[in-house]
């Protein structure tokens, strides 16, 4: 099969024809229809991600069907249209039990603990937990846009934030993760605030639900934040992952609001300072968000369906495999708007 393979980090990734892959007994093989690029795919890229063994094949948005079955499924069958989370849960760990299968004990991760979705095939573990049937009137571009940016923005507006209508949230950063918030927070009634330096991408995020966007470059976004929310927003997320968005969204939080972190600071940023003042008298919680479950997939899958969530929205552009390297190495300079897609291999 042909793939996008880097056998270095940090040096530009290349086309090659590869093996095609088998299913084990619990697994599948899906042929790849769609799989977006995202920072996190750069972030492994650039040596980031201990999961990543060399050579390496990226990508863990993706959707495609199903053409080759392992002994043990029984919930898939071939031709059958799938996507999945790009945490995959093993199914009898304790989280798992407990439903939590995006922090999983033994999770399978596509692109970062095997090899992902920019190449014609990828075989996928753990299948009949994690795979997620796909509504005919959800097409293959806007299902891969969901496995990473799109669903993990759901579970920390929904599951994590437990967001509420007429609450204020912040969204710093407005590339694939912060837009999809936006959308997902608007949806749910939410005042939403957009904080980013791209005043294009200021714009989207107003076109796609935002009622207040602000430009950090300009420094006093946390004043601005207080006052525009007469006291503070009740959810804020850093949805890039910076030390300074971090301190910007806690300490913009009014009494008794919730940070949620989603961005994935860069290597020698992961210990990061907190204004923890903030967090006591505030009484301020701290709240990770990593992923979305399989089994939480129907309810956004059934929102997107009705039209009340339309990530079709966010995709900025589409793009062949043979374009993904370049792709994926531009990733950290933020150069488009949107979401980009693979979608011709």
């Amino acid at each position: 099969m042909k793939a996008a393979v880097f056998e270095e980090f940090q040096q530009p990734p290349t086309i090659q024809n590869v093996a095609d892959p088998t299913p084990s007994p619990t697994g599948v093989v899906i042929e790849v229809k769609a799989c977006g690029i995202c920072r996190s795919d750069w972030h492994g890229w650039m040596g980031n991600d201990p999961d990543i063994a060399l050579p390496h094949v990226p990508g863990h948005e993706l959707s495609g069907e199903v053409v080759a079955l392992g002994s043990e499924i029984s919930n898939f069958k071939l031709g059958d249209r799938v996507t999945l989370p790009f945490v995959c849960g093993c199914g009898t760990c304790e989280p798992c039990l407990n439903g939590d299968q995006q922090i999983c004990d033994r999770q399978f991760q596509p692109g970062f603990t095997a090899w992902g979705g920019f190449a014609e095939y990828v075989a996928i573990e753990y299948a009949d937990t994690n795979l997620v049937h796909l509504p005919d009137e959800i097409d293959f571009v806007t299902a891969s846009s969901l496995g990473c940016r799109f669903a993990t923005s759901y579970r920390a507006i929904v599951d994590q934030g437990k967001v509420e209508s007429a609450q204020w949230v912040a969204v710093h950063g407005c590339g694939g993760v912060g837009l999809s918030a936006i959308m997902i927070a608007a949806a749910f009634g939410a005042r939403v605030i957009a904080v980013d330096i791209a005043e294009d991408k200021l714009a989207f995020a107003k076109e796609i639900g935002a009622e207040v966007v602000i430009n950090s470059a300009y420094g006093l976004t946390i004043e601005a934040i207080l006052d525009i929310t007469d006291g503070g927003t009740h959810i804020s997320i850093d949805a890039l992952g910076h030390p300074e968005i971090l301190i910007n969204s806690v300490s913009s939080l009014r009494k008794r609001g919730k940070h949620i972190q989603v961005g994935i600071m860069e290597s020698g940023q992961h210990q990061t300072p907190i204004p923890i003042d903030k967090v006591i008298a505030r009484e301020l919680e701290i709240i990770g968000s990593h992923g979305m479950q399989a089994h939480r997939y129907p309810e956004m899958l059934e929102l997107i369906r009705l039209g009340k969530l339309q990530p079709q929205k966010l995709i900025g552009k589409t793009v062949s495999l043979d374009d993904a390297p370049s792709e994926l190495m531009d990733m950290n300079n933020f150069t488009s708007t949107g979401v980009t897609v693979i979608d011709r291999f």
